[in-house]
């Protein structure tokens, strides 16, 4: 089983914490034939696939390398002098060895998610056809789900998993717990504002692991 990322969301929607705690990012290396059977598009300074989805390469893959070397933003190569899709677009070049993968999100992207999944909650809980709905509490897809938990003060904690993981209820609610002991009594701690603080990082480090380990999560 595989904890994927906790993400802690203030009341107005900004986050204030995240923990990336697996960083296994599946990636694919095929050899290719020219014409190129990938479309890509320069996003965010990311060279993505965004049609032609095939053998393991799926759409909003990242181009990471070509014929082992790393590729950055669209440039080839230690010595950034090469333009990517020049290299691509060279039929002397092929066949070809690329390398895709999924991105890792930076700072940014993560605080614009953290806002957007604050506000699809917002709009979750007045869609719902009873009064005092609790909002989104899970999002599933294929490869993941979402668990959320939201407090009677507004805090969300939110953390991302295979979808076989069992225990995330107790998960979500040692969290909360970790916040109260670790954040809130902590006299140096503006509410509402990042969480920098050692012991709330290794006693959830340990929360992840041993449920990562027994695949279901009971407590502590």
């Amino acid at each position: 089983m595989v904890i994927y990322s906790v993400f802690v969301v203030n009341k107005a929607g900004s986050l204030i914490y995240h923990n990336d705690h697996s960083s296994s990012r599946p990636e694919v290396e095929k050899t290719f034939g020219f014409p190129l059977e990938l479309t890509l598009k320069l996003q965010d300074e990311r060279l993505l696939v965004i049609f032609g989805q095939r053998d393991g390469i799926r759409v909003g893959h990242t181009l990471l390398a070509i014929n082992g070397e790393d590729v950055s933003g669209t440039k080839l190569g230690a010595d950034n002098e090469r333009n990517v899709m020049d290299v691509l677009n060279d039929p002397s070049n092929y066949p070809i060895s690329i390398k895709f993968g999924r991105p890792k999100l930076s700072s940014n992207e993560r605080i614009m998610l953290a806002s957007m999944f604050h506000s699809l909650f917002a709009i979750g809980s007045q869609l719902s056809p009873e009064p005092h709905s609790s909002g989104i509490e899970v999002l599933e897809t294929d490869a993941f789900k979402l668990h959320c938990f939201q407090t009677q003060t507004g805090i969300k904690f939110i953390v991302l998993t295979d979808p076989r993981q069992g225990g995330v209820e107790a998960i979500l609610h040692r969290l909360h717990e970790l916040y109260a002991d670790y954040a809130l009594k902590n006299s140096f701690y503006a509410l509402d504002m990042p969480i920098r603080c050692e012991l709330f990082d290794t006693s959830l480090q340990a929360v992840l692991e041993q449920a990562e380990k027994s695949g279901v999560y009971s407590g502590v």
